[in-house]
């Protein structure tokens, strides 16, 4: 992917809540004090400024659509609903090539949700509120798209809950199946197979109303009578939309034939007729799925049509719409609701410069400085003109596919600013938008775009960085071996030192507190198993101190052979055959990266060295090397040379004490002749030691920070991580 993979802050699932990623271990070839040094020197050779473009049109957008919820070849993120809420009212119309077809507004405050006229099982319909709702927090327990509605019958008001979104019966009804299998779900549902289906088949009345209230309660006496019916919107061309009743929501003409027959006794001057393509019709439902109490008043549902409809919702200027399935989020700009490829679509157009607001403001904290937002800005909006319409509907998406939008939420006064500042501005190369990819941090050297993507892209070379201010402030920890034999990894204020040494002459450090965990990466990961736990005054071996997991830094590991053989399956373009029993690096490009891995002696196939990452289960970045603790080349008593773990036979060690034993332990120490002591392991083992964060092509968003407090302007920031660019304004 040639997108951001990783915005600067911590990305929960699809949000954009600030949380710390997993930081790691690397050791760069140089100091910080040395990287600047080498800046300046390469700053001192020429002075970029921004160029005019001599009569040639820079490419701009007035607005963009961003895709928010979206079906598609290339980006798949769902949902059932779309709910929206504004401070202020809110107007729904009907978006036609020649306009906005008013439909009808809501009040200020007032929530409205909106699904498709599809199939969804019906797994349960009851008087009783409590029983509805206990079943809708089992399927929401289970990741099901439940929805709580309400219709009325001779009984008077009855609870449904219907389930997800599906295109057709064949599909409704395996889901229904699929959920009643739940002993939970069928008690309340108090059936355990054969669930009931709602589809999209109505009956038109042809009565029309000229309010909602009045055809709700039109529908309601229907309903009383033993007609299923529902008030619902008609919108007939370019006409004003009417309030109506339709008959039904059935899936198949069986099942509408029964509604009309129940209809017709109800009401035999009913004139119905089934409903067609060329009207839009929106079937209102009462919705308690956002309630959670049958005390407060329910959500307008409006049911649309799957096809050849797009509802248009917008407030006034400023006061923004909120999208609670998307995290609650609040957005500038109006939103357009369709379907597409038997999905619910939801995409949030805005003016340009506003969506780069939230953009800069996802993707770099506020407090930087402002020469790096500035060039965040370029990036940000270059990027975002490069892809076009990218998405079939959409020019970007919401996620770090593209690049990160939080909606207003985002914006801050310092990343507004730095917008403003540099409005209109883009990065060009040889007179065209430049794809001005970026990521989190490059572990001091950014990578050239071919060792990444196989592509040879004359303005992403590979560039030294000084992205160390992300270790600022962290923790040390030591890698130590605790009295069991363990190894892992100790926070510093856990331990203290002593003047004593191991027998391989280690330092011993004490550990202070009783209990103390121990680690298997320098970071503190609740839900990840520790090595070992310590009591207080134990004396543990120190092998190394590294800085707390961070951007620039990683470990990741360690891994057994078939821990890692699970972690690729499914990711590569061809497995792996048989147990995992060397893996190294065999070739690497420009940066140092990765461009080949042998596993087996094999080269490991991946449609490009960006594959790597995803291929051992999400690293950080492809700027790794690979500890295998269990490869090691020994001198037998015949001084012939034996590798392991290629070589599986017996062997014999020498311990600190002089003493030879059969090797048994599932961890050992070797001393190696200068002094230094490696863990290794009896069976194959693997750790991935590495830095930065995201494919570290073109901007580092920490290397864009540390040149900002070196004193370099966003111009010459841009134009040092996109070789030869140009940063050109209309």
């Amino acid at each position: 992917m040639r997108g951001l993979m990783r915005p600067m802050s911590g990305v929960n699932v699809h949000t954009n809540e600030t949380k710390e990623p997993a930081r790691m271990l690397f050791r760069m070839p140089m100091t910080m004090r040395t990287v600047t040094a080498i800046l300046a020197g390469v700053i001192g050779l020429s002075v970029w400024t921004a160029l005019p473009s001599n009569g040639a049109a820079v490419p701009h957008l007035d607005t963009i659509r961003v895709g928010i919820f979206m079906d598609t070849s290339k980006y798949k993120l769902n949902t059932t609903a779309a709910s929206f809420s504004s401070a202020e009212a809110m107007q729904v119309g009907l978006r036609l090539p020649s306009g906005v077809i008013p439909m009808f507004q809501t009040g200020s405050g007032e929530m409205i949700r909106f699904t498709l006229d599809d199939y969804k099982p019906m797994l349960l319909e009851s008087t009783n509120y409590q029983t509805a709702l206990a079943l809708l927090k089992r399927l929401k327990a289970m990741s099901g798209s439940g929805m709580l509605t309400t219709t009325n019958d001779p009984r008077g008001k009855v609870y449904q809950i219907v389930e997800g979104s599906y295109s057709s019966v064949a599909e409704a009804k395996a889901a229904g199946d699929r959920w009643l299998k739940d002993a939970t779900v069928a008690s309340y549902a108090g059936k355990s197979s054969n669930a009931s289906l709602i589809g999209p088949l109505h009956l038109e009345t042809g009565m029309t109303y000229t309010s909602k209230s009045e055809a709700v309660k039109a529908a309601q006496s229907l309903s009383a009578s033993g007609a299923e019916a529902y008030a619902a919107l008609k919108q007939s061309g370019s006409a004003a939309a009417v309030y109506t009743v339709l008959i039904g929501a059935e899936s198949d003409q069986t099942a509408l034939g029964k509604a009309k027959a129940a209809a017709l006794q109800a009401n035999p001057a009913l004139a119905l007729r089934q409903t067609d393509a060329a009207n839009v019709y929106s079937l209102i439902r009462d919705d308690y799925t956002t309630a959670e109490s049958a005390s407060k008043p329910p959500v307008a549902l409006y049911s649309i049509p799957a096809t050849g409809a797009k509802l248009w919702v917008s407030t006034i200027a400023g006061a923004g719409i909120k999208l609670t399935e998307r995290y609650n989020r609040s957005y500038r700009g109006s939103f357009e609701v369709s379907g597409l490829n038997n999905k619910l679509a939801v995409i949030n157009e805005l003016p340009f410069e506003q969506y780069v607001y939230a953009v800069v403001g996802a993707e770099m904290p506020a407090s930087w400085p402002a020469e790096a937002l500035k060039s965040q800005a370029i990036a940000a909006r270059t990027y975002a003109l490069y892809q076009g319409f990218g998405f079939q509907i959409a020019h970007v998406v919401d996620t770090t596919l593209s690049q990160a939008y939080g909606g207003i939420g985002s914006e801050k006064p310092t990343t507004i600013a730095a917008v403003d500042a540099t409005r209109g501005e883009v990065a060009m190369y040889n007179g065209k938008l430049i794809e001005t990819v970026f990521s989190s941090s490059a572990g001091g050297m950014t990578a050239d775009s071919k060792e990444i993507w196989g592509s040879d892209i004359a303005y992403l070379k590979s560039v030294s960085s000084p992205d160390t201010s992300s270790e600022k402030g962290l923790y040390k920890w030591y890698r130590i071996v605790t009295p069991s034999g363990a190894v892992g990894y100790m926070r510093e204020d856990l331990l203290e030192p002593t003047d004593k040494l191991s027998t391989a002459g280690q330092p011993l450090l004490r550990v202070k507190t009783g209990g103390s965990k121990v680690r298997p990466i320098p970071l503190i990961q609740e839900d990840i198993p520790i090595v070992d736990s310590v009591s207080a005054g134990s004396l543990v071996v120190q092998l190394d101190m590294v800085t707390q997991s961070n951007e620039m830094s990683w470990v990741r590991g360690t891994y057994s052979a078939d821990a890692l053989l699970s972690l690729t399956k499914g990711k590569l373009q061809k497995p792996i055959s048989g147990r995992i029993t060397t893996l190294e690096v065999s070739q690497r490009g420009p940066s140092g990266r990765p461009t080949e891995i042998q596993v087996n002696g094999q080269k490991l196939q991946v449609k490009n060295p960006d594959g790597y990452r995803s291929a051992f289960g999400g690293l950080p970045s492809t700027f790794f090397t690979i500890d295998e603790t269990a490869r090691v080349t020994m001198a037998g008593a015949d001084n012939a040379l034996r590798n392991r773990p290629e070589d599986s036979g017996t062997v014999y060690i020498q311990g600190g004490d002089g003493s030879a034993r059969e090797l048994k332990e599932s961890n050992y120490f070797i001393l190696s002749g200068d002094g230094q002591v490696r863990a290794a392991t009896k069976d194959p083992g693997y750790r991935f030691v590495g830095g930065g964060y995201g494919h570290g092509v073109g901007l580092s968003q920490y290397g864009a920070r540390g040149l900002a407090e070196l004193g370099y302007d966003y111009k010459y920031i841009m134009q040092y991580y996109y070789k030869d660019a140009k940063i050109v304004k209309e």
